[in-house]
C-alpha cells in the first residue's frame, strides 16, 4: 500500500525467533502501488491523500494489544455483513459486479476484503478493523478497502509471518458470483501476494431466508492460517 506515513512504526507481535535470542528484523519499505483490478472492471486508484493518512495516530490501539508469543503457525477468522440499498455500488474483493443495489457502508463497502482483513487482525492478535479505520473518521468516507488490505499484509509480514492458506465465504442471493468468482479470487491473490493454490472462494445462497435470502444484505466469513517465516 502506497503510503507517506505508516500507520504503525512496529510490530506487536514478537519476531524473536524460538531458540530465544532476540533479533531485530529491519522490513523494507513497500513500494507505491495502486489496488489491483481487472481492466474491464477497474476502481478508481486509491488517493495519494488516502494513502498518507494512515498515520502512527492509530498506534496506541495496536501496541496495547497483548503480545502473544512466537507461535508456529497462527489461525483468525473474520465476518462481514452489509446491508444492500439500491441505486450504489457493489464491490467484491476489489471488482464491481453489475447489480441494481450495493453495500450501505462507510468506506466502499467490500464485505470480502473487511472480512479477510479482520481474519488477518484476528490472527496476529490485533484490534478489528472498525478501531483501526473507524467509521467515524471522515478520511475512510469512500475509502477502497484495498488500502486496508494493504495495511494488514504489511502487518503480517512484520510480525514475521506469511499466508499459509485462506478460507472464504461469501453470503448473498443475488447477484450469482459464478461469473465473476475467478476474477475475484484472482485480486484477493495478488492484494495477498499469496499463489492461487492457498485461496480459495466460495458463494452461497442463503435459501431466501432473512435479510440474506431477501436480497437485503450480503455477509461474508473467512479463515485464515499464518505460518512463521
Amino acid at each position: 500500500m502506497a503510503s507517506a506515513s505508516s500507520l504503525f512504526l512496529a510490530s506487536p507481535i514478537s519476531t524473536a525467533p524460538r531458540t530465544g535470542i532476540r533479533i531485530r528484523i529491519r522490513t523494507r519499505p513497500t513500494p507505491s502501488s495502486a489496488c489491483p483490478a481487472r481492466p474491464s472492471q477497474r476502481l478508481r486508484q486509491p488517493s495519494l491523500a488516502v494513502a498518507a493518512a494512515l498515520q502512527a495516530e492509530h498506534q496506541p490501539a495496536v501496541a496495547a494489544a497483548p503480545k502473544p508469543p512466537a507461535l508456529p503457525f497462527r489461525v483468525g477468522h473474520g465476518f462481514d455483513l452489509h446491508r444492500l440499498e439500491p441505486g450504489l455500488p457493489l464491490i467484491i474483493g476489489g471488482i464491481s459486479i453489475p447489480h441494481d443495489r450495493g453495500c450501505d457502508a462507510h468506506s466502499d463497502g467490500d464485505v470480502l476484503l473487511h472480512c479477510v482483513v479482520d481474519a488477518i487482525l484476528g490472527a496476529l492478535g490485533l484490534p478489528d478493523i472498525g478501531q483501526i479505520f473507524p467509521d467515524t473518521d471522515p478520511r475512510w468516507k469512500g475509502a477502497e478497502s484495498c488500502v486496508f488490505m494493504r495495511e494488514a499484509v504489511k502487518l503480517m509480514h512484520q510480525a514475521g509471518y506469511e499466508l499459509g492458506n485462506l478460507d472464504a465465504t461469501l453470503i448473498l442471493q443475488k447477484p450469482k458470483i459464478s461469473p465473476f468468482k475467478e476474477t475475484i479470487r484472482s485480486n484477493l491473490c495478488e492484494l495477498l501476494g499469496a499463489d492461487p493454490s492457498v485461496v480459495n472462494l466460495k458463494a452461497k445462497t442463503h435459501e431466501k431466508v432473512d435479510s440474506l435470502g431477501e436480497n437485503r444484505s450480503i455477509a461474508a466469513h473467512t479463515v485464515v492460517l499464518l505460518m512463521r517465516k
